[in-house]
């Protein structure tokens, strides 16, 4: 990874350079991230372009444009992409004078998939910047400095060059890098969890699976997954299966990198789709085996609000269960997901903060949510990760995963680790990221998630356990001769300053609670049971609380006289 760092680093600097002075440093990254794809499109084409053109030549006035696109892919030795234009990056250098014309003609050349990625990237008004401010010969110029051969950098590689490229940017527009893309010890630890339960079923002959993340930002994670099953848990395999990735993504340019490695990769360019998951589903009906995300953290899902409430109202719908809070989409992404699941059975990964977990009260859409959720025994394991671990927040975050088939000894379950201290420092702090998960950090995870019993840092609970009645206890009042007022039909009337709510675990008696804690204190209440409601909450902190004994005050009076004599010292020594 070092040496990737080194890439970027030069990759940045020679970039700077040329753009400094006609760009804001906020607007640098725009331009360096497509210069940086086509740099790495062009070098992977090199040795095909003259049969790429050659084929063209021959057959472009022979046969229809969409018939001309398969042969040219095949001409281009099963690449996805080509270039019928007579230039490449490196001979628009030797026209200085023509460098505009020519480079219009170069993108112009290329399949139209190229094409529509660029214009993700609103790369035509970063080029009449360029060539207003006179720079495109030496933007040009710039990046054919950079060698991204494949032989020199992979497409692992080439994924960290991207990631850091966006890290850099970002830091410089003081924009929000974790919504593009996730920590890759993060997604390992993902990816060791999720496919866990899988090598046996994936290491049979002709096994088609697919992996999907509706937040995909730059495509890492789906990319990343594939690359888990394929050289890490089948290396040793003789077996592969065809593993097929797929990606939506609200954000443009993350969109143009995510289609632009897929393409580069050989994946399948289409199955990466570009809009809102909420309101324009681009795979409507469509199931995966594996779905993985990192749904932004306490956006806002107003503009889209008469859309998901209306299919709320639908019971098929994906939102049925209930909607949360408009200031917070992350529940309606695990829903979202939820609604893809293969009915033969799907395993899913995703990354929220703690709000999820806990917010809203019994009856609120939060609870609602989590109470389908469990109730339908698609919960099983939630891991507490350390803190500091992603590049734009250091607050407490966790993985959530969820199945629709179960092994039979958790099924009714649900496993919570405690993972909060499973991380060493970085050694190099990147924005908000200080932490890393190792290796050896997984590994213990990994084996407290399949040994699945109790421990310091593992609970394993039934699924009503997280449930709770949240039952409204009243009053009477009482009128200024301190006797109860009654209503019209002789019964006591509720004094609503009084009104109180009381939350008891669904594996207790509410009669036997009520006697027991409230009757106990106050003789005249009640409980109206018209209101009561079920709710659902996930309270880490409270399953997971470590008890400190506060310290002894002579200790502390002690610590501070000799503080007290310190000072003392100090201040004779200054006056002398």
């Amino acid at each position: 990874m070092s040496n990737n760092r080194v890439e970027v680093g030069f990759i940045w600097q020679i970039t700077d350079d040329v753009l400094r002075d006609a760009f804001k440093k906020n607007e640098i990254g725009d331009v360096v991230l497509p210069f940086v794809v086509l740099r790495r499109l062009d070098c992977i084409l090199e040795t095909v372009n003259d049969t790429v053109r050659a084929s063209y030549n021959t057959y472009k006035t022979k046969i229809a444009e969409d018939k001309l696109d398969p042969i040219l892919r095949k001409s281009a030795g099963g690449l996805k992409f080509y270039n019928v234009s007579k230039h490449n990056l490196n001979s628009l250098r030797d026209d200085a004078r023509n460098i505009e014309i020519n480079f219009n003609n170069y993108l112009n050349g290329f399949n139209q998939e190229v094409r529509d990625i660029l214009e993700n990237f609103q790369f035509d008004k970063i080029v009449s910047r360029l060539i207003k401010n006179k720079l495109l010969y030496e933007m040009i110029d710039a990046i054919c400095k950079i060698d991204l051969h494949s032989e020199r950098l992979d497409n692992h590689g080439m994924g960290y060059v991207f990631e850091e490229l966006i890290r850099i940017s970002n830091e410089q527009s003081n924009e929000t890098a974790g919504e593009h893309f996730t920590p890759r010890d993060v997604i390992a630890l993902m990816n060791a969890i999720m496919f866990s339960t899988e090598k046996n079923i994936l290491n049979q002959k002709g096994i088609i699976r697919t992996i999907f993340d509706p937040a995909c930002g730059t495509g890492g994670m789906v990319n990343l997954g594939k690359k888990y099953i394929l050289d890490s848990l089948l290396k040793d395999s003789l077996l592969k299966p065809t593993i097929q990735t797929y990606g939506q993504e609200l954000n443009e340019q993350s969109y143009a990198i995510a289609k632009s490695e897929a393409l580069i990769t050989g994946e399948d360019s289409n199955n990466i789709k570009h809009g809102n998951s909420f309101s324009n589903d681009q795979f409507v009906g469509k199931h995966f085996h594996y779905m993985m995300a990192n749904p932004p953290y306490g956006v806002t899902w107003k503009k889209d609000q008469r859309f998901i409430e209306n299919e709320s109202l639908n019971p098929s719908g994906r939102f049925y269960a209930g909607t949360p809070r408009t200031s917070d989409g992350q529940l309606l992404f695990l829903q979202h997901m939820i609604s893809k699941m293969e009915h033969e059975g799907s395993r899913i990964a995703v990354v929220t903060n703690g709000s999820p977990l806990f917010t809203g009260d019994a009856g609120s859409g939060e609870s609602d949510i989590r109470k389908w959720i469990i109730e339908n025994d698609w919960l099983d394991c939630i891991i507490a990760l350390p803190k500091d671990l992603f590049y734009n927040t250091g607050i407490n975050t966790y993985i959530w995963f969820l199945t629709n088939n179960k092994q039979n000894d958790r099924r009714g379950k649900v496993q919570l680790i405690n993972a909060v201290n499973f991380c060493r420092p970085n050694k190099k702090s990147l924005g908000n990221k200080r932490n890393e998960i190792t290796d050896d950090h997984i590994k213990d995870i990994l084996d407290i998630y399949t040994s699945f019993s109790n421990s310091e840092n593992c609970k394993v609970f039934n699924n009503n356990d997280f449930g709770y009645f949240q039952f409204t206890v009243e009053q009477p009042l009482y009128n200024e001769k301190g006797k109860p007022i009654l209503d019209k039909n002789k019964k006591k009337k509720a004094d609503s300053k009084k009104r109180d709510k009381e939350n008891v675990p669904l594996n207790v008696d509410i009669d036997r609670y009520f006697e027991d804690e409230v009757l106990s204190h106050i003789p005249d209440a009640w409980i109206d049971f018209t209101k009561t409601r079920i709710g659902y909450e996930i309270n880490f902190t409270k399953y997971f609380y470590e008890y400190k004994q506060v310290r002894d005050s002579h200790e502390i009076l002690s610590e501070i006289n000799e503080l007290e004599k310190n000072i003392e010292v100090l201040l004779k020594e200054l006056l002398n």
